[in-house]
């Protein structure tokens, strides 16, 4: 569902000059959760600003919503292939990259599994179609195998987020705090709080010029191990947030991670890009990388 809660609440900010200080914000809501768009900088050049996020976060809903049937998402999933805009093309790539870095614990195609166990279906029919590797990309046509479906709940909301993000940066904002499920910081450092569904509030963490991503299993129960599903691998951790250069790669990676032992962890989070990685095990205990 695309409104699975990521438990990342802003602890606080700062202060600066006046002149450069000047905060503007939006709230509302995206990908059927709450979101905020904080920047700081002349009130001329800000609502239009704020005015282009909105449609750039319409403009991800409108490709990947699961609920839309004419989203380009929703099309793909009824007729098995279509040729795709390159904005599509470049959250594909994206995802190919976190499910080769998770060893395919991130993997798209789990859609059909999911709506099984939330309707009642052939949980083990739906387990026989998912697989990545079935997915054939030729130029911007995409064709999944057999009975697939794809989800991008994993990655789409922080998709959406770099593209705020980076829009800002272009058009001067030097300090910024996007949160469409996802959170990424520019300029000086912003504090924001790692919570889980059953433990609560755990640590503090500081981001500056990067992104934080955090996915708990049992924020949004499907069944009795979450919404966070696989055709073989239980999630072992009850919460995982991932701190990286970009919102899209720390929510994949902080989605495939749930299910991964210590040592994919410990490889994951040597890789570059990636910063910091917070595990909270069943028992309300912390891990990090």
């Amino acid at each position: 569902m695309m409104d699975r809660r990521r438990f990342l609440a802003v602890a606080a900010c700062f202060a600066g000059s006046p002149a450069l200080a000047q905060r503007h914000g939006w709230t509302g809501r995206a990908f059927g959760a709450e979101a905020s768009i904080e920047l700081h900088g002349p009130s001329d050049v800000a609502a239009r600003a704020l005015e282009t996020a909105r449609a750039l976060i319409a403009e991800v809903e409108g490709l990947f919503s699961l609920y839309d049937p004419r989203s380009e998402l929703a099309l793909l999933n009824a007729h098995g292939a279509r040729q795709v805009p390159e904005r599509f093309m470049d959250l594909m790539q994206l995802a190919d990259a976190a499910y080769r870095m998770t060893d395919g614990l991130f993997d798209p195609t789990v859609q059909p599994l999911w709506r099984a166990l939330v309707d009642g279906g052939d949980v083990m029919a739906a387990r026989a179609r998912i697989g990545w590797d079935q997915v054939t990309l030729q130029g911007r046509e995409v064709t999944l195998g057999q009975g697939q479906a794809l989800t991008f709940n994993g990655i789409a909301q922080g998709f959406a987020t770099d593209l705020v993000s980076d829009m800002l940066r272009s058009r001067g904002f030097e300090r910024t705090l996007v949160n469409i499920g996802e959170h990424r910081g520019t300029g000086r450092p912003w504090r924001l709080g790692v919570s889980d569904p059953i433990h609560g509030m755990l640590a503090m963490r500081t981001i500056e010029n990067r992104a934080v991503a955090t996915s708990s299993p049992m924020a949004t129960p499907v069944g009795s191990s979450g919404h966070i599903v696989h055709p073989v691998q239980l999630p072992r951790w009850s919460t995982v947030s991932v701190e990286a250069d970009t919102a899209a790669m720390a929510d994949a990676l902080s989605t495939g991670l749930v299910l991964a032992d210590l040592d994919l962890v410990k490889r994951v989070s040597t890789t570059s890009g990636v910063h910091r990685t917070t595990l909270v095990d069943p028992g309300g205990d912390l891990i990090t990388f």
